[in-house]
C-alpha cells in the first residue's frame, strides 16, 4: 500500500488508488528490520529475473526494492510483507515511469517518508469560466495549468461563447462521449494463424528490447485433477528449451510465470551482440516459439521440475500466503477463482505424468490463442514483423480453418480473447467444460472465450443481491495482529472516453483526501488501530474492480480500530471534501500529470510493456504520457465539487451505508486473527475469541458514532521567509571554501563525468551532477556518519529508535506536523530518513517548477536546524520496535535468520532488531542525543543529481546549507564498540530453529566472514597491503602488457568489482548444482553485505526446502562455495557474470538515483579510499577483471568449517522445540502486539520459474 502525505513516489491520477493511515506496521519498515537483517531482503544478485511486474506483487511479498547509498549502489530488495495487496497495475489510460526508490525504503508512518500515492498541491484549482466547462484556464499564480481546447472535430472554437446553455450542455455531453486518443507509436497486427502481436519502440535502455509471449491460458483453465498443471506446463516448456539456453552468456535474460488466465514468457536482450552484427530479435523469437509452441516433454525435464515445483510450493506456505488464499477464497467464492490458486495441488503435482501435461499443452498453446509483445530499442518496425511473420507465420498452420476473431476487436482487447474448450461452449458454461473429454476437445475448433477470466461474480451492486454474507474468521497460531478486510466488488469500468477518464479522476480526489485525513486525525502514542487501508484499482487478474477497507489492530483494540475505521469513512462520504481539498488535490494531480508527460522519454521498456499488458487485459485505451497530460487537462477544468462528492461516496457506500437495505452488500468481510494474545503485565498468553456477530456489531456501531465536517487547514508556503534567510545570510555568512586542504581550487569540475564538488564554509562537503535524462526532477541524499554502530552498550537501539522517532513527530520549528506534511505534498516533495549499521541517510526527491527544489533544502535546514522531539513520536516508535521483536518467533525466516546473527556476531545487537529489555531502558533524551551527536556539520556529506541549473543549485547550497551553523564531532560519531565474529563452538555454529506450524517448511541460512567494500577485514587487515600489491622481481607484471592488471588489482574498487563477480558466479553455481540438478530446493542465492564505513563484511546463502531435503541442500550449498578450487571457474562463466553486471550498470545509467549512490561518499572523511575514479573506471574494471581477479576476492571469504556459520529452521506439526525459547521474552505493559499484513496478491500468480 502506498501511505504517506509526503509525495514524490511519481504515478499517474489513474494509478491504484491505496489510503493508508498514519500508524503503519514496521514489517514494511527498513529502520525496523535493519540492512543486517539481511533474511528481509531479496538477494542482490539471483539467477531469477531481475525485474518483477508492479501486478506480480507476490513475487516480492517479502521483499521491496532497497537501493542502497554505497559505492555501486547495488540493488537490496529488502522484507516487505506489508505489501501484499499492492499487485495491480494502475487503473490508467498512459504511460509513466515507475519511480525508483532512491533509498532504502523509509518508515511508513511519520512525515519524512518515501511512498505515497497522492500528489497534493495547495494551488487553487483553474477558474472555470460558465461557457467554458472543457478548459483549464491560467491564473496568476497557475503557470502549470496550459489552457487545454476541444479536442480537434468534437467542438470549434469560434463561436463557442456564443452557444446558449442547451447547445452547451449537448456539446459538452459530446465531448464526454468521444474517444480518448490511441498511443501514436503502437503497432497492433495478426499473423494468419491468429497469433496477435504488438510493437512499441522504445529507447530506454538503449540497445535493448523486451519480448514478451502471453499464452492465454492459467490456472482458472484446468479441470479438477490438473490443478497446478498450468504452472507446470510453463516450468518445463521453459527450461526444457535449448534454444534458450543458447541465449545464456549474450547478455539476455529471460523468465516466465503462471497466474489465473494466462502464462507469460519474457526475454529481456541487447538487440545485437559483440563481435556479431547479426540481429538478436530473429533468435530471441525462435527461442519463445520453441519454448510455447513446440516443447519438448522429456521425462527428465518433467521429473526436475516436479521437484522445483514442490519445494516452491513449500516455500511459497508462509502464513501470509495463507492469509491471502483466504481473502480469495472468500471474496470469489462463487466462481473458480477460489479454488484455482496457480501454484496448484500437492497431491496432483505429484501424480502427472508427461502425456498428462502435453495433452494440457495442446489443448491451450496455440498461436490463435497468444499475443506476442515486442518493446525496446526497435527502429524498423516492418522489419521487425518479418521476423515475426518468418519465425512464428508457419506455427499451427493446420489450424488455420479456424475462425480468427475480428480483427478490429484487436484493440485494447487482445488479452481479454483466449480459447474455448469446445466450439459449443459459451463463455458462461465454463463449470460444464469438465463433462468433455480430452479426445473430443482435440476433435473440435480452438476458440477464445470472450472475457477472460471466464469466470461469474456476485457484483457488490445496490439490488444485485440480497443474500449478505456472514463475516468469515481465519484464525492461526502463527497471526500476531488482528486484521479485517472488508470487500466490495464491481465490474471493471473500461476508460476509453472523456468521461470514463472524467469519473477515475473525481475518485481520485476524493479518496486523496481521505487519504491524508487518515495520516493525520490520529495522532495519540496510543492509536485503536496499527493501520487503516482503503484500496480501490481495477484487477486484470481477476477481472474486477475492488474496494477494500483494512483495519489492523492489537487484537485488545480491535472493536474501537473497526468503529474509528468506519466513522471516518462515513465523515467523507456525508459531508465529502472540502472546497480547499478539491482545489489542493486537483491541481497537484495536474502538476503530477505535467511532470509524467516531461518524462516520456525516460521510461523504460519494460514499464512501457508491464503496463499496456495490463492495461490490454483491462480494456482501456493505452495513451502515452503526453496524450494522458492533455486528456487530463481537457477533463480537469470540468469538475464541480457536487460531482466530486457523489462519485466519491458511490466507492464508499458499502461501508458508510453498511446494514442500509439501498446498499451494496460487501462481496466479502474476512477477519484474521491470532489463536492466541500476550497477557499485559501477567505474562502468557490467553486464547483470543471473536465471532461473526462480534464484528457485525462493531461495524454498526461505528455508524452510529457522531461526525463532524473536515476543517480546512492553514499550509505555509515556506518554512523560511526571505527575511529569515537574510538574517542568516548576515548571521552564517556562507562561502566556498577549497575542495582539498592543499589547493586553492573551491569548485572541483570533472569533464568526463560532470561531477561538480564543494565544500562549504562550515565544513560540509557538497558533491553534484547536473542532468537532463530525468526532466525537471532532482533527488538530494544527506548521509552522516555513525549508524547503529555507534550506539553504545548501555543505550542499545538508541539510534534506530532515535531516527524513528523523528521521522514518527514529522515537526520541524513552530511547523505542526500537518503543516510541514502539506508542505511537501503541495511541492511534491518526497523525503525519507532512515538509519543503517553505518549511516544515518536523509534523502529527498523534488521536482524542478514552482520553487519546489528550495522548498526541499528549506525542509532539510529545518530538520539540521530546528528539529522537534516529541514525547508521543518516541512512545510510538519504541513500542513498534517491541512489536517487531515480539512477532519474530511467528517467522521461520526471521527467527531463524536471528538466530545465526546472534550466534556469528557474538550477540552483538547492533545488527538485530533490539530487545524488550533494552528498549525499556531507552528515553526521550537519550535517543535525541544518539541521533544529533551524529548530526554535525563535519560528518555530513550532501549530494544531489537533477535537472537543474548550476546557478539554482548553488544558490540553494549557499542559502540553505551554507547557514547550517558550523559543528564539529566526526571524531566522536566515528568511535564505535569493536565488532567481532564469535569463535564459537560447534554446537553455536549450526544451530536449528523449530517452529510449531500447521504445514510443513524448512529454510536454512549460512554464513561466514568476509571483507568490506574497500578491502579492508575484521581481523584488522589491509587487502591492499598484503594480497594484491604486485612483488617487487615480478618483472612480466611491470614490463608487458599485464601493466593494466597491476592497475586494476591496485584500484581502490577492486574488490568490490571481484566481489560482485564472484557472487554472480556462485549464484549460477547454486542453482545449477542444488536447484536444477539435485533438486533440493526452488529458491537458492548467494548475498554480499560489504559495508563501507565498517571494516567487515560478510556473505549469505540463504536455501528453502523441505524438512526431508534441508540438511542435504545445507550440504550441498557448502560443497558449492567450497567446490571452486578443484572446480576452477570457466572463462564463460566470467564472461557471463561481466554481461549481467554491465548490463544493470548500463541499463541505470541514466537514472538520478543510481548516480545518486555513485556520487555518495566521494568526500566523506570516513571512506577515504572513493574517489572519482570510481566512477569513471567501473566500465574498465568489469571489462578487464579477471578470473584470477575473482579467485584473489574469493581467497578472502572465510569458508572453512571453524569459520562458517548456519542454521537450519523447520517449522510443522511435530516441531520439537518452541522458537520462542531462543528469544528473549518480557513484559511490557504498553508493549503492541505484532503486525502480520493481509492480501490476496501472493497466491494469483507464480514465482518466476528461475
Amino acid at each position: 500500500m502506498q501511505a504517506t502525505s509526503v509525495v514524490f513516489n511519481t504515478k499517474p491520477v489513474l494509478a491504484p488508488i491505496h489510503v493508508k493511515s498514519l500508524y503503519s506496521d514496521p514489517y514494511s519498515s527498513s529502520l525496523v528490520a535493519s540492512q543486517s537483517n539481511w533474511v528481509n531482503r531479496k538477494k542482490s544478485i539471483k539467477l531469477r529475473s531481475r525485474r518483477q511486474s508492479q501486478n506480480r506483487s507476490y513475487l516480492i511479498q517479502h521483499k521491496l526494492q532497497n537501493v542502497q547509498g554505497r559505492c555501486l549502489h547495488q540493488n537490496v530488495e529488502q522484507l516487505n510483507r506489508a505489501n501484499i495487496l499492492n499487485r495491480r497495475q494502475p487503473v490508467s489510460c498512459f504511460l509513466y515511469p515507475q519511480t525508483k526508490q532512491i533509498l532504502v525504503k523509509g518508515p511508513k508512518n511519520g512525515v519524512f517518508l518515501d511512498k505515497s500515492s497522492f500528489h497534493l498541491s495547495k494551488q487553487p484549482r483553474a477558474n472555470v469560466k460558465k461557457l467554458e466547462v472543457p478548459r483549464a484556464t491560467v491564473g496568476p499564480d497557475e503557470p502549470h495549468a496550459a489552457g487545454t481546447a476541444w479536442p480537434d472535430g468534437v467542438l470549434e472554437k469560434q463561436g463557442f461563447d456564443m452557444l446558449d446553455p442547451e447547445v452547451e450542455r449537448a456539446e459538452f455531453e459530446q465531448f464526454l462521449r468521444s474517444g480518448l486518443p490511441c498511443h501514436p507509436k503502437l503497432h497492433r497486427g495478426q499473423l494468419k494463424n491468429g497469433l496477435r502481436y504488438l510493437i512499441l519502440p522504445n529507447k530506454v535502455p538503449p540497445n535493448r528490447f523486451e519480448a514478451h509471449m502471453e499464452v492465454h491460458v492459467g490456472s482458472i483453465d484446468e479441470e479438477d485433477d490438473e490443478q497446478g498443471i498450468a504452472h507446470m506446463i510453463e516450468h518445463v516448456a521453459f527450461l526444457g528449451s535449448k534454444k534458450r539456453e543458447k541465449l545464456l552468456g549474450t547478455g539476455a535474460r529471460s523468465n516466465a510465470y503462471t497466474d489465473f488466465h494466462h502464462t507469460v514468457f519474457h526475454i529481456h536482450s541487447p538487440t545485437s551482440t559483440k563481435g556479431s552484427e547479426g540481429d538478436c530479435l530473429p533468435v530471441v523469437l525462435d527461442a519463445l516459439n520453441e519454448i510455447a509452441f513446440h516443447p519438448k516433454f522429456l521425462s527428465s525435464r518433467v521429473e526436475k521440475e516436479r521437484r522445483a515445483i514442490l519445494s516452491e510450493l513449500q516455500m511459497m506456505n508462509t502464513i501470509e500466503y495463507r492469509v491471502d488464499c483466504q481473502l480469495l477464497q472468500h471474496l470469489h467464492s462463487e466462481n473458480k477463482l477460489s479454488k484455482r490458486f496457480p501454484i496448484g495441488l500437492e497431491e496432483q503435482i505429484k501424480k502427472w505424468d508427461a502425456d498428462k501435461i502435453r495433452k494440457f499443452h495442446e489443448r491451450w498453446y496455440f498461436p490463435g490463442n497468444a499475443t506476442l509483445y515486442i518493446v525496446g530499442d526497435i527502429d524498423n518496425i516492418s522489419q521487425t514483423i518479418y521476423h515475426i511473420e518468418d519465425v512464428f507465420g508457419q506455427t499451427e498452420m493446420d489450424n488455420e480453418s479456424n475462425s480468427a476473431p475480428n480483427p478490429s476487436a484487436f484493440g485494447a482487447m487482445a488479452s481479454f480473447l483466449v480459447p474455448k474448450l469446445t466450439v459449443g461452449l459459451s463463455t458462461n458454461s465454463t463449470h460444464d467444460r469438465s463433462s468433455v473429454s480430452l479426445d473430443q476437445s482435440k476433435a473440435l475448433r480452438k476458440e477464445r472465450h470472450a472475457v477472460r477470466p471466464p469466470v461469474q461474480h456476485n457484483w457488490s451492486l445496490p439490488g444485485h443481491s440480497d443474500d449478505a454474507k456472514t463475516p468469515q474468521i481465519f484464525q492461526h497460531e502463527l497471526l500476531q495482529n488482528f486484521s479485517i478486510n472488508m470487500f466490495c466488488k464491481i465490474p471493471v469500468k473500461k476508460v476509453r472516453t472523456y468521461g470514463d477518464l472524467r469519473n477515475v479522476l473525481m475518485k481520485r480526489i476524493f479518496l486523496s483526501a481521505l487519504h491524508f485525513r487518515i495520516n493525520t486525525r490520529y495522532k495519540s502514542s496510543n492509536p485503536p488501530f496499527t493501520s487503516v487501508e482503503l484500496d480501490h484499482s481495477d484487477s486484470g487478474r481477476e477481472g474486477c474492480t475492488v474496494t477494500t477497507l483494512t483495519v489492523a489492530a492489537e487484537p485488545k483494540n480491535w472493536q474501537n480500530a473497526i468503529k474509528v475505521a468506519v466513522q471516518e469513512v462515513r465523515r467523507l462520504k456525508e459531508f465529502g471534501v472540502t472546497k480547499g481539498e478539491l482545489a489542493r488535490y486537483t491541481d497537484a494531480l495536474l502538476k503530477d500529470s505535467e511532470q509524467l508527460a516531461a518524462m516520456i522519454d525516460n521510461v523504460s521498456s519494460v514499464d512501457n510493456l508491464d503496463f499496456v499488458m495490463e492495461s490490454d487485459a483491462l480494456g482501456h485505451t493505452v495513451m502515452d504520457q503526453s496524450q494522458g497530460h492533455e486528456s487530463l487537462l481537457a477533463v480537469a477544468g470540468t469538475i464541480t465539487l457536487e460531482e466530486v462528492n457523489a462519485t466519491g461516496a458511490e466507492v464508499l457506500e458499502y461501508i458508510s451505508d453498511f446494514g442500509k437495505p439501498s446498499a451494496p452488500l460487501p462481496a466479502a468481510i474476512v477477519a484474521c486473527v491470532p489463536t492466541k494474545v500476550h497477557v499485559e503485565g501477567g505474562g502468557g498468553e490467553d486464547e483470543f475469541r471473536i465471532s461473526p456477530e462480534e464484528i457485525t456489531s462493531a461495524i454498526k456501531s461505528g455508524l452510529k458514532e457522531p461526525i463532524e465536517p473536515e476543517p480546512e487547514l492553514e499550509v505555509p508556503t515556506e518554512l523560511i521567509t526571505s527575511e529569515q534567510l537574510e538574517e542568516l545570510r548576515c548571521k552564517r555568512c556562507p562561502s566556498f571554501l577549497p575542495v582539498e586542504t592543499d589547493s586553492n581550487i573551491t569548485k572541483s569540475y570533472d569533464d568526463e563525468t560532470g561531477i561538480v564538488q564543494r565544500r562549504l564554509s562550515n565544513g560540509i562537503p557538497i558533491n553534484y551532477k547536473i542532468t537532463k535524462d530525468e526532466a525537471n526532477c532532482g533527488v538530494m541524499r544527506l548521509i552522516v556518519g555513525g549508524g547503529r554502530a555507534a550506539e553504545s552498550s548501555h543505550e542499545k537501539g538508541s539510534v534506530i529508535v532515535g531516527v524513528r522517532t523523528l521521522s514518527e513527530g514529522g515537526r520541524v520549528g513552530n511547523f505542526s506536523r500537518e503543516q510541514v506534511e502539506l508542505f511537501c505534498v503541495n511541492h511534491l516533495i518526497n523525503c525519507s530518513l532512515e538509519s543503517t549499521e553505518e549511516f544515518i541517510c536523509m534523502e529527498f526527491r523534488f521536482t524542478l517548477r514552482d520553487n519546489a527544489m528550495r522548498a526541499a533544502f528549506q525542509l532539510l535546514h529545518m530538520v539540521l536546524e530546528h528539529s522537534v522531539w516529541l514525547d508521543d513520536a518516541f512512545d510510538r516508535a519504541k513500542q513498534l520496535y517491541m512489536s517487531y521483536y515480539r512477532s519474530i518467533p511467528k517467522s521461520l525466516e526471521r527467527s531463524t535468520a536471528h538466530k545465526l546473527m546472534l550466534a556469528m556476531l557474538n550477540g552483538d545487537e547492533r545488527f538485530v532488531e533490539p530487545t524488550p529489555h533494552s528498549l525499556q531502558n531507552l528515553n526521550l533524551e537519550s535517543v535525541r542525543a544518539a541521533v544529533m551527536d551524529q548530526f554535525v556539520s563535519d560528518n555530513m556529506e550532501v549530494s544531489m543529481v537533477g535537472d537543474f541549473s548550476e546557478e539554482d543549485i548553488e544558490s540553494c547550497i549557499l542559502d540553505y546549507l551554507g547557514t547550517v551553523r558550523p559543528t564539529k564531532g566526526f571524531e566522536k560519531a566515528q568511535q564505535y564498540s569493536p565488532i567481532l565474529f564469535s569463535a564459537a563452538p560447534f554446537s553455536l555454529q549450526h544451530q536449528q530453529v523449530y517452529l510449531k506450524d500447521t504445514d510443513e517448511r524448512a529454510c536454512a541460512y549460512i554464513a561466514g566472514p568476509a571483507p568490506n567494500r574497500w578491502g579492508f577485514t575484521f581481523e584488522g587487515s589491509d587487502l591492499f597491503e598484503s594480497v594484491v600489491n604486485p612483488s617487487a622481481n615480478d618483472h612480466e607484471l611491470e614490463q608487458s602488457n599485464t601493466n593494466l592488471q597491476g592497475r586494476i588489482r591496485n584500484h581502490p574498487l577492486f574488490f568490490a568489482i571481484a566481489m560482485g563477480l564472484l557472487a554472480e558466479i556462485i549464484n549460477s553455481r547454486l542453482f545449477t548444482t542444488v536447484r536444477d540438478s539435485l533438486g533440493l530446493t526452488y529458491d537458492v542465492s548467494f548475498e554480499l553485505n560489504l559495508f563501507d564505513r565498517l571494516k567487515l563484511g560478510w556473505y549469505v546463502i540463504s536455501v528453502t526446502s523441505t524438512p526431508g531435503k534441508v540438511h542435504k541442500a545445507v550440504d550441498a550449498c557448502k560443497n558449492v562455495i567450497r567446490g571452486l578450487h578443484s572446480n576452477r571457474v570457466a572463462p564463460r562463466e566470467l564472461d557471463r557474470a561481466r554481461r549481467t553486471l554491465l548490463m544493470r550498470h548500463e541499463a541505470e545509467i541514466k537514472s538520478n538515483a543510481y548516480w545518486l549512490g555513485l556520487l555518495s561518499h566521494l568526500q566523506s572523511p570516513s571512506v577515504p579510499r572513493k574517489d572519482i575514479s570510481c566512477i569513471k573506471d567501473l566500465t574498465l574494471l568489469y571489462e578487464n577483471a579477471t578470473i584470477e581477479d575473482v579467485y584473489v576476492a574469493y581467497e578472502q571469504l572465510k569458508i572453512d568449517e571453524n569459520s562458517l556459520y548456519s542454521c537450519i529452521g523447520v517449522a510443522g506439526a511435530q516441531a520439537g522445540e518452541d522458537v520462542s525459547a531462543s528469544l528473549e521474552v518480557e513484559e511490557i505493559d504498553d508493549g503492541l502486539q505484532g503486525i502480520v499484513p493481509m492480501g490476496r496478491g501472493s497466491s494469483t500468480v507464480t514465482r518466476p520459474t528461475t
